[in-house]
Parts: C-alpha cells; structure tokens; sequence
C-alpha cells in the first residue's frame, strides 16, 4: 500500500524501557503542543505527555510530599515542566530532530482524541507512517542544549 498508511505493524522499538538511575540536574523536562488546540486538548495531550516521561525516566519524580498533619501526597516531577507551542510543522520538525538525537519521546495525534484506551491509542499510532504522524504534541526530556535544539522554531506557550 502506498502512502502513509501501512498494513503490517512495524516491529515495537525498544524505547519501553525504564531507566531507575539518578537523572543529572541539568536536564529539562519539555512538551510542545500544536498551537491550535482547544484549551482542553491542550490540558489533555501535556497530562498524556509527562506520563511518558515519568514512566521512562522513574528518576524524575521526586520523593512523596507530606503536609503539616502528616497527611501523605504523591510524588510528583522533581523540576518544572516546560510547555511550549508550535505549528504543525515545527512540531514534524521536532520529531525529527529528537530522533536524529536518539531521544526517547511520547507522541500524541489527533488521532488518539478518537480513542478510549491505550490500545486503539497505540493501533492509530502503528497504522501511520512516522513521517506522516499527524502529531499535535510530543514531550522530550535531555539535556538543556539537546531540548533547546529539539524545540526549535517553538515559543513558550502562553
């Protein structure tokens, strides 16, 4: 079949695995969201996003909160989340940037605002070529200077 549309699943890539090791300070943690997204698709694609980052990178949440009275909270990020916009194409752009760096990243498409679980989520991302990905947010973690790279062409969002 010709086009972006394949038939046969594409083997899974190895990006599933957990790093549990301590993660340098100088990192930065990044989701950019296509600018014209709907304030509650915007809210949705980045809680989507840093759930991928926290489940690859388990050293970027930090140790559990507890208030005054003892009452225990849930760990969260242990550094801000930096959210940018882009258009379309800077968000193709950086997806492949963030490839040619090796970078492990979640994605988000317009697909996937169709779906209800995380497997017809994963079908609609295999059944479209990489390149043909209608991505309206992705999330990268890496050192400042790889980020800044990545993101290029973006602007914090507003």
């Amino acid at each position: 079949m010709s086009g972006p549309y394949k038939t046969a699943a594409p083997p899974v890539p190895s990006v599933g695995r957990v790093t549990e090791t301590l993660v340098p300070p100088d990192t930065r943690l990044a989701v950019l969201l296509r600018d014209d997204l709907a304030v509650w698709q915007r809210l949705n694609v980045t809680a989507f996003l840093v759930s991928g980052l926290a489940a690859r990178w388990r050293g970027l949440v930090g140790e559990p909160y507890a208030d005054a009275d003892g009452t225990g909270y849930l760990p969260v990020f242990g550094r801000p989340v930096m959210v940018y916009e882009g258009t379309r194409e800077v968000l193709a752009a950086a997806r492949e940037r963030a490839l040619t760096r090796g970078l492990d990243f979640p994605v988000f498409t317009a697909d996937l605002f169709a779906t209800g679980n995380d497997r017809d989520n994963r079908a609609a991302v295999r059944a479209v070529a990489g390149a043909h990905l209608d991505l309206v947010g992705l999330a990268v973690h890496a050192g400042r200077s790889a980020v800044d790279k990545v993101l290029k062409g973006s602007r914090l969002h507003p």
